[in-house]
């Protein structure tokens, strides 16, 4: 958001920082005279509005984000940020790893614990009546943003370690022992609390925020899109009726903590919520994105061809700053040319350049997100008649009508050929093409060559892919300032027609609108519709498919998976649906990087083993210090 150019005052933590026996509890003495000072004019108010926006999760920054949580990423042992070693099974209860209850990181590019910004938010409203210089609507949309901003926060905690405190209020100072040692609740009450508080706040919300200086601030049409994920994510089989799980995750009355019975109707309510706010953006002009401006002078020529184009809509969706589709953006934590904006190891190495500082070269897709994408099809690589799955490793010589994602007449595994343009949008591999720099790269990545393993350097990519979907195409890596900053994707117009998609037909099985809602998407990303592909005998496996909830369930899991993919959403989707150990306890492997010769590179290699215990791994774990200054908390089952 565009308000974190504002100061964010130091003194603001250090006035309300108490070393009370509940850190995340807001003991706040009421009436001080820094309040006072605090919330006296408009221009001191703002630096606690923009604190409050300042606890939103950092997924731009590569050491704080939780797109390298799951199976989509990896890096080299020796640039493993703690996501990784999360993955890996090396989280710990007495100084967890990733953790918004606690916070983690390094300062300014960590992230703070969410109950701080809880604790930031409820000043401001409770506070920011003081105010003398506002009229009482600016202050009602104030409290109705940060109202919002505290249910987020709930929320990002509820999904991260199930059931947890509400705290709506700060305490007083005179509160007793009792009243900190706050007690978790259920599951059910906190997402009712959640939603609740969204509602209330949608009433003072601007319908949409358009001026440049407030982009990113909440409105109505983000606060019904994140309603509709928070309901998604109530009706998903870890939150609702897990008896599997969690049938004696009780508290000290006995009561459980998640639902033991399965209420089918959750899913009507997130179809319902899904709906309306597609309904609410759209009103508001948000669209799905296609690439309108005029080509780069390199790929002029081929711009006449739809499979060039549809390339670059994908890869724009994300990278191209503002655009029509992104609902809610946040460009706070990382900006233009710090060195740890998660661009830098993503981005691949200019072959003409010998000043590369910026360009790290070790953030690496896994093999299992390369067989993710669909074929040219539309249809997973292992259910397409026309795609040779049993021998996607061999070698092939790349045609002339895969000339515009590979280099023609050179060789690459027939697992890079005939995908759809998402994967070449969104993957770099050997001996295909990187639009990038005001060119066309010839990518070259076996050992040695230039964007391959050379000698023992750390920055290589370890499976053999390269990520390009996060890098905005004019990125260059010479210095840190010519990175083109673009706002997180907090949520897509994309995500919503997912959402109710997958709701809708859980509630009520296949339908001409879950159709639709896959297919606006598919539409972007050139391929045929879900009825087309899954119709058509001469390529589809299992014909007909989606025409059960369960083939479609299957369906739309996969086109979420690729859609979002490394926008941070894998890991709580692949959590939600309790399929974590399907996926997060399997090897990640990879090309053989380390080798010279086409033959010898194109091994598929172990890389390493992520590790993933269940029940435990489905929620985080509390710390021992939270535990200990807290006996009324109870630890997540298995910690």
């Amino acid at each position: 958001m565009k308000i974190k150019n504002k100061i964010i005052l130091v003194l603001f933590f250090s006035i309300f920082t108490f070393s009370s026996c509940e850190k995340y509890l807001d003991i706040v003495p009421d009436g001080t005279q820094e309040l006072r000072l605090l919330f006296n004019r408009k221009e001191t108010a703002y630096n606690s509005l923009a604190n409050c926006y300042s606890y939103l999760p950092q997924n731009d920054g590569t050491y704080a984000s939780y797109a390298l949580l799951s199976d989509e990423l990896t890096t080299p042992v020796p640039k493993e940020p703690d996501a990784i070693r999360v993955m890996k099974g090396q989280q710990t209860v007495s100084n967890p790893l990733m953790g918004y209850w606690s916070g983690f990181g390094a300062t300014g590019r960590g992230q703070g614990p969410l109950w701080e910004g809880i604790r930031s938010c409820n000043i401001l409203i409770e506070n920011i009546d003081l105010v003398v210089d506002m009229n009482q609507s600016e202050k009602n949309q104030w409290k109705a943003e940060v109202s919002f901003l505290k249910a987020y926060y709930h929320f990002l905690l509820l999904s991260n370690y199930g059931p947890i405190p509400i705290i709506d209020t700060n305490l007083p100072i005179s509160a007793a022992d009792e009243e900190v040692r706050v007690e978790r609740q259920t599951v059910d009450e906190c997402f009712s609390y959640v939603v609740n508080t969204i509602d209330e706040a949608i009433t003072n919300l601007p319908e949409r925020v358009v001026g440049n200086n407030d982009l990113g601030r909440i409105d109505k049409v983000i606060a019904r899109a994140i309603k509709a994920r928070v309901l998604l994510y109530s009706a998903s089989p870890l939150f609702n009726g897990n008896s599997e799980f969690y049938s004696d995750f009780v508290n000290k009355d006995g009561e459980h903590f998640f639902n033991q019975n399965f209420d089918e109707s959750k899913w009507q309510l997130a179809a319902e919520a899904a709906k309306e706010a597609i309904d609410a953006a759209i009103a508001q002009g948000v669209t799905m994105y296609y690439y309108t401006d005029t080509p780069p002078t390199f790929d002029a020529n081929n711009f006449q061809f739809k499979f060039v184009r549809d390339q670059y809509s994908n890869r724009f969706s994300i990278t191209d700053p503002w655009n029509s589709e992104l609902v809610w953006g946040n460009s706070s934590p990382v900006t233009n040319g710090q060195f740890w904006q998660i661009q830098s190891p993503a981005l691949m190495k200019d072959p003409t350049s010998s000043a590369v500082e910026a360009a790290w070269q070790w953030l690496s897709p896994t093999l299992r997100m390369a067989e993710t994408y669909y074929t040219k099809n539309g249809l997973p690589i292992n259910e397409d008649k026309n795609f040779d799955y049993t021998n996607r490793y061999d070698v092939s010589t790349i045609a002339f009508n895969q000339r515009f994602y590979a280099q023609f007449a050179n060789r690459t595994a027939k697992l890079n050929l005939d995908r759809e343009p998402r994967f070449y949008a969104s993957l770099g591999f050997d001996r295909g093409l990187n639009r990038t720099w005001g060119t066309i790269w010839n990518l070259k990545m076996r050992s040695g060559e230039v964007h391959g393993r050379v000698a023992n350097t750390g920055d290589f990519l370890e499976t053999g892919y390269a990520l390009k979907k996060l890098v905005h195409q004019d990125t260059e890596g010479d210095a840190y300032n010519k990175a083109v900053s673009y706002p997180w994707p907090m949520i897509r117009f994309s995500e919503l027609y997912l959402n109710y998609a997958e709701a809708l037909n859980e509630a009520s099985g296949p339908s001409a609108e879950v159709y639709e809602s896959l297919n606006i998407i598919r539409e972007r990303a050139g391929i045929p519709t879900v009825e087309d592909a899954w119709s058509n005998a001469a390529n589809a496996i299992t014909v007909n498919k989606h025409l059960s909830k369960e083939g479609l369930r299957e369906i739309i899991h996969q086109e979420r998976s690729i859609e979002l993919a490394f926008e941070a959403h894998r890991y709580y989707d692949v959590r939600r649906w309790k399929l974590a150990t399907q996926y997060f306890a399997t090897p990640i492997k990879g090309w053989s990087v380390n080798e010279e010769s086409e033959a010898n590179y194109y091994q598929i290699r172990e890389i390493g083993q992520r590790s993933f215990n269940a029940p435990r791994d489905y929620f985080q774990p509390i710390s021992f210090t939270e535990l200990s200054r807290n006996p009324n908390l109870i630890q997540n089952p298995g910690w």
